[in-house]
């Protein structure tokens, strides 16, 4: 399971440092699913959608599932809003 930090924003180059992360865990796991745990996420903007969306685009390369864990519900009405919810589905 990878790990989204507590802020993931455009600011500072945090989204971008972020998706490096996830994708270099991506590399590493071996498992078919792959489970992003969002639980931390307290401080967001549309940065984070942009993140997993990039996450789960280069885990379906890899042919893997992708699901998202405690996607808070702020990011989960943004996801609604832009019509991508259903691309981020819940673990």
């Amino acid at each position: 399971m990878l790990v989204l930090p507590s802020e993931l924003t455009h600011a500072h180059a945090q989204a971008n440092a972020s998706l490096r992360m996830l994708l270099q865990g991506l590399k590493a796991n071996r498992d078919e699913l792959l489970v992003v745990d969002a639980s931390a996420l307290t401080t967001f903007d549309s940065s984070a959608l942009a993140v997993l969306l990039g996450c789960r685009r280069a885990a379906m390369l890899e042919g893997k599932r992708f699901e998202v864990k405690s996607l808070p519900a702020g990011l989960q009405k943004l996801a609604g809003l832009y019509g991508v919810g259903e691309l981020l589905p819940a673990a």
